[in-house]
């Protein structure tokens, strides 16, 4: 993840100096809520334990568009601040003695809480919206948390600064039909008065706020145990339970190959992996209880196109690197994010075998030096550095420091860091202090390298790749003699043959499958490694290359592969559509719906081709733009209608829509093809006629792009 910081600092209105909250050691928090996802709020209540370090006449609280009924201090109602943005209560606090503050409020979160899939459910929701929209407004209901860096404070009065850690116990009410994960080891729940169920949690270390975390759903689990005893809990949709195995592949070996690597034992009570729908990232590593996109939900045919590997083994180092020792503010970013992509590489080293680890590392380099050689390198100790920077060069810095100082000096560097600074914050002064007393080397010439130069040091990097995989060490002499003769004169066929690296070649066939002798063409259709074939369907062209084997990546056991090959066989052979169709007509693919989507779209454009359904084809596709579709699926919807067949009123209607979604990168692919369709006359027309039956929100938005009154 990528966080932006800034101390926070309240202005006295009275006396016009700093509130030192550096006075004030919050060291425990007791949350009880209970919230109302079709109001989207909050209420409860929260109690902090802390300790006066020096005499202080106020301490606050980040609290952001919160009403508070009340605030107590010693069981007392005391006068209080609300300015919006902190809560401040005021009193003559002494050195040296502890208190605690009770504080009954409210919350209208605009952002860090997402309450999804909801407005269906509700009472008083507009049928006839629902005729507009779709048939099936049946998407997953759910409310999740981001806090991201700071902003936990949206929905529990706590802290913006990563240096104020708390040990937090957290109590949640809830509707029963539903299943409450939250941080912590689970005590038990019961029922209230009201009909509703209260979880509880209790964490025993303390952590930072932005770490607090819950997700509420329709949940069921896989139960394991780590090799050390922890418990492993993976959460997933009922009706997945045939995608469990998939989706956590490897999650125990994952588990055990990093408590071992770090060298210092799982520091939380268990482990927790539950998937959320449209998660703004990849995932998050909320201590113990990691939130993860649910397009990782995938299965066995979907594994070798995209896993949840990585982000599993990466989530799961933020426990120590991120979690237990944690940045002091953004100039020490590299700690967390570069850590954990390090820390995920070494597992796939451990799972998939080095010539797999050092490919991964070398698609990294050359994704770095096409930043720098753009103008936009950037230093690790630039707060403001790309996340690109953060995770990959960071990643690339702590394999040439081990590389530097050698496995077991930085092994024990490793253990000794997290060990002296658990449940502390430090920065990158004191880890390299660290690695230097464990290896006795001077690390001044590290840091000027790696972490402050701006650039990529190239030829270290060639160096150590050429020295640990073979097929990279040819695949740079491949590009040097390509740099001397021309590709259509050159012989590949002694590169294609050596080492038999399965990486190298499909390389090869990505980067030159115009140039490649008919031999290597017919070894890779005769290849069983997937990637290979995979490449030819994504690279090759099926007017040229030999039809029956083109024909035969259609069976093939990866999306990726039929979706390019259906796409390319449709094209060069329209004689043969329906005989395609028919091959691919029950595939539905990744978790976006790849082939399915695809699948609609070429039948309602084949003429002739099962002529009754045509119309049902056309409206499977329409109906995957609702909002009751991840929006993956709903983006890939809206571009194949553009691009082939317009909008109905029904999918205009959801794209509107789609231009409030809280994820901004298909919010912003709404709002540019809403921008697209307002240009034409026709359309603009149609969307104001439309406009009647928006939300509110949705109507000032469109008011916004077309000028009405």
């Amino acid at each position: 993840m990528k966080y932006f910081y800034g101390i926070a600092l309240f202005l006295f209105q009275a006396m016009g100096f700093g509130q030192q909250q550096d006075k004030v050691d919050f060291t425990h928090a007791i949350i009880n809520v209970g919230i109302d996802p079709y109001e989207q709020s909050i209420e409860g209540t929260v109690r902090y334990d802390f300790l006066i370090l020096k005499n202080v006449d106020s301490v606050y609280l980040d609290a952001k568009n919160m009403v508070f009924e009340s605030v107590r201090l010693k069981n007392k109602k005391v006068a209080f601040e609300n300015n919006g943005k902190t809560l401040t209560i005021r009193y003559p606090f002494k050195s040296g003695k502890s208190y605690s503050i009770g504080i009954n409020y409210q919350a209208y979160p605009k952002q860090t809480v997402y309450f999804v899939n909801w407005e269906h459910k509700m009472p008083s929701m507009d049928t006839s919206t629902v005729k507009i929209i779709g048939e099936n407004l049946s998407g997953p209901e759910q409310v999740w948390t981001q806090g991201q860096g700071k902003y936990t404070s949206h929905w529990l009065p706590s802290f913006d600064d990563m240096t104020e850690k708390v040990e937090f116990d957290l109590s949640i009410r809830f509707d029963p039909k539903y299943e409450v994960i939250a941080n912590g080891k689970y005590l038990g729940s019961s029922t209230g008065s009201d009909g509703t169920k209260e979880w509880k949690f209790d964490m025993l270390y303390p952590m930072s706020s932005y770490l607090v975390a819950f997700a509420i759903g329709s949940y069921e689990k896989q139960s394991l145990v780590s090799a050390s005893g922890v418990p492993i809990e993976n959460y997933y949709y009922p009706e997945d339970r045939l995608l469990v195995e998939p989706t956590y592949r490897h999650t125990q070996r994952i588990f055990d190959f990093l408590e071992a690597e770090i060298g210092v034992p799982y520091p939380w009570q268990n482990y927790k992996q539950v998937p959320v729908r449209d998660f703004l990232y990849a995932g998050m590593e909320n201590t113990g209880t990691t939130l993860f996109s649910d397009a990782y939900v995938i299965d066995s045919i979907a594994f070798v196109d995209k896993n949840y590997v990585n982000v599993n083994a990466h989530e799961l180092a933020h426990q120590w690197f991120g979690n237990l020792v944690t940045e002091e503010d953004g100039n020490h970013h590299w700690l967390h994010e570069g850590f954990a992509t390090y820390y995920a590489y070494l597992t796939e080293k451990e799972l998939f075998g080095e010539d797999y680890f050092y490919w991964k590392l070398y698609d990294s380099f050359i994704a770095l030096q096409k930043m720098v050689e753009g103008g936009k390198g950037q230093s690790l100790l630039d707060p403001k550095a790309s996340s690109l920077v953060f995770y990959e060069k960071g990643a690339w810095a702590l394999h040439m420091l081990r590389e530097q100082i050698g496995e077991k000096a930085f092994k024990a560097g490793i253990r000794s860091y997290l060990e002296q600074y658990r449940f502390k914050n430090v920065t990158v002064s004191e880890f390299l202090s660290d690695m230097e007393t464990a290896s006795g080397v001077d690390l001044m010439g590290f840091k000027k390298e790696w972490l402050e130069n701006e650039e990529m040091p190239n030829d270290a990097i060639r160096k150590n790749l050429v020295a640990h995989s073979p097929s990279l060490a040819s695949l740079f002499q491949l590009q040097e003699s390509l740099a001397n003769s021309p590709a259509k004169k050159f012989d590949m066929e002694d590169f294609w043959e050596i080492e038999g690296s399965g990486n190298l070649k499909e390389y090869i066939l990505t980067h030159y499958d115009s140039v490649l002798a008919p031999e290597i063409i017919k070894s890779a259709f005769e290849s069983a490694e997937i990637p290979l074939r995979r490449a030819l369907a994504i690279h090759g062209n099926a007017a040229k290359l030999p039809k029956p084997e083109f024909e035969s990546l259609l069976n093939d056991n990866s999306y990726v592969t039929i979706e390019n090959a259906l796409f390319q066989l449709w094209v060069a052979f329209p004689d043969q559509r329906a005989r395609y169709l028919d091959r691919t007509k029950s595939i539905v693919g990744l978790p976006n719906k790849n082939v399915r989507q695809l699948w609609l779209t070429l039948a309602v454009l084949t003429d002739g081709y099962d002529g009754p359904n045509t119309k049902n084809h056309f409206d499977e596709l329409c109906r995957y733009t609702g909002p009751e579709y991840s929006f993956e699926v709903r983006q890939i919807a809206f571009q194949f209608l553009k691009e082939a067949f317009g909008f109905t009123d029904g999918t205009l209607l959801n794209l509107v829509g789609a231009t409030g979604h809280y994820y901004w990168q298909f919010r912003d692919f709404a709002r540019r093809l809403l921008d697209e369709l307002l240009e034409d006359e026709v359309y603009k027309q149609r969307i104001v006629t439309l406009s009647n039956k928006l939300k509110p929100e949705e109507k000032r938005y469109l008011q916004t792009k077309i000028n009405q009154p």
